[in-house]
């Protein structure tokens, strides 16, 4: 039994909708009968509730995206349902903010939920929260939101289905020399595709961007990614049926776990702590925890027990990390010259994962 997460993108489901979410919904439903388990993310809210308006065009403003959005959301939940009740399979709509995730309660609660919808043959269909979220409060993109989902409910495989058939080195559409990558194995080969596409140009300003940072996200959790086309359903039917996709994330081998992950991924620091080097030394070859005595320097302003991010000497990110202290606590024992007795503990190793690049 294998439990599936799916993205579905906006690009899939222009145009027919009705159509092409009923022929997901039949492969779908064929793996839910072989006793596999699907959570579906999904865009499309916006697109449908322009369609709902006769928009000419997709509106420029936020509170009318967020208005646009309010309206297609019933419209999409509707399509799911009817197309999957064909098979005698219950939907529930989730909408989802950065803001339910960041709480560690609110994040275990949204993960139960979603675990306990699953037990009762119910497929979660999940989308971000666009009608109320603030933009700070966005997780901006789908693909990101899909990895997070697969790294809450502990998924097997997460599809991200989109309008290409596999990834490339650069963009095929631009770049006559750009060469298909079937198999990525390892998240540094991610960290140089990703600042590939972070470059500019047509592949790094398209989608391609968002989903090598959803598969870094999601194989960091032992969850295998499958970058696949989903213009023709019957590629996820044979997908979902043992194949694979276009392009193949493997998962790590020492994956980070649930809370770790959550630190890694879900929390946006709000300060950051500098280190000396052999504070860093200390935390990243032997696994320890980060002492007041390792500080160089404080910089923002936090409360206890609020995420920051660790920085070396020469400023690279070692990690993030939950502070057991504020700023100005920092701060002060900063301009404390002595430096004898037992140093207070900073940011706990129970609470402190290290970065992408100093993990094996």
């Amino acid at each position: 039994m294998t439990l599936w997460v799916l993205k579905l993108g906006t690009s899939l489901l222009r145009g027919d909708a009705a159509s092409a979410i009923q022929g997901y919904s039949n492969c779908i439903a064929n793996a839910i009968a072989a006793g596999d388990r699907v959570v579906l993310v999904t865009s499309g809210a916006v697109g449908l509730g322009c369609q709902q308006l006769q928009l000419a065009q997709r509106p420029d403003r936020v509170v009318a995206l967020q208005a646009a959005a309010a309206i297609g959301q019933g419209h999409l939940m509707a399509l799911y349902d009817q197309a999957m009740a064909r098979h005698g399979i219950s939907v529930a709509q989730v909408l989802l903010t950065r803001s339910d995730l960041v709480d560690r309660r609110r994040y275990t609660n949204a993960s139960s939920t979603l675990m306990q919808l699953l037990e009762w043959g119910v497929m979660p269909v999940i989308n971000e929260n666009d009608a109320l979220s603030p933009a700070e409060l966005r997780f901006g993109d789908n693909d990101t939101l899909s990895a997070l989902v697969a790294a809450a409910v502990a998924a097997d495989q997460l599809v991200l289905l989109t309008d290409v058939d596999r990834l490339y080195s650069a963009d095929p559409r631009t770049d006559a020399q750009a060469q298909p990558i079937a198999d990525v194995h390892h998240h540094r080969e991610l960290q140089e595709l990703e600042a590939v596409a972070g470059g500019g140009g047509g592949w790094g300003t398209g989608g391609m961007t968002t989903k090598l940072a959803a598969a870094r996200i999601a194989t960091a959790n032992g969850i295998t990614v499958h970058l696949a086309d989903g213009r023709d359903p019957s590629c996820l039917d044979q997908l979902l049926k043992g194949g694979r996709g276009g392009t193949v994330f493997h998962p790590s081998v020492h994956p980070l776990g649930n809370r770790r992950s959550w630190l890694a991924h879900v929390l946006q620091p709000v300060g950051e702590l500098h280190l000396d080097e052999g504070a860093c030394r200390a935390i990243r070859d032997r696994g320890a925890s980060l002492l007041q005595v390792g500080l160089t320097d404080v910089s923002g302003e936090f409360d206890a027990n609020q995420p920051v991010t660790l920085r070396d000497p020469a400023g690279g990110e070692l990690g993030r990390g939950l502070c057991s202290q504020t700023s100005d606590e920092l701060r002060e024992a900063l301009l404390t010259s002595a430096r004898d007795g037992a140093s207070p503990v900073v940011v706990h190793r129970d609470v402190l994962v290290l970065s992408d690049q100093y993990r094996s």
